[in-house]
């Protein structure tokens, strides 16, 4: 998932702005990859900062790295979202597969937070 995305993406359920970032695994690109004109307008999700709050604009940084694997967590409902492959699995509840989200869970059950294991929705480890 580019970092980029974080500008755009907000919780399908309550449509909270911004969601909270967990990077499991994340990865270089290629150096000849140009970053495109347009850049994050009000969330910086490589910073973790508003952009009103850099010190410079546009930021390019982000371009040269990408999520491989990470969660995004809504604080305002607690819903989680995984980031599988570099792709980030926002569906609404009745579409998750809980088989696959809770082995996602177990795997990175060292790295993520309480709140997401024990009380994450729509599933945790407690459930």
């Amino acid at each position: 998932m580019k970092y980029r995305l974080m500008d755009l993406l907000a919780c399908p359920i309550c449509k909270r702005f911004p969601l909270k970032l967990i990077v499991l695994e994340e990865k270089k690109r290629d150096e000849g990859v140009k970053p495109p004109k347009n850049t994050c307008e009000e969330y910086c999700g490589y910073k973790r900062i508003w952009v009103r709050e850099l010190p410079e604009k546009p930021c390019v940084e982000c371009y040269s790295v990408e999520v491989v694997e990470g969660v995004l967590i809504c604080p305002e409902c607690n819903r989680w979202y995984p980031i599988m492959e570099e792709i980030p699995h926002m569906l609404p509840d009745e579409l998750r597969n809980e088989r696959e989200d809770k082995e996602f869970l177990r795997k990175y059950k060292d790295r993520l937070p309480r709140e997401v294991l024990d009380h994450g929705k729509p599933f945790n480890l407690s459930t």
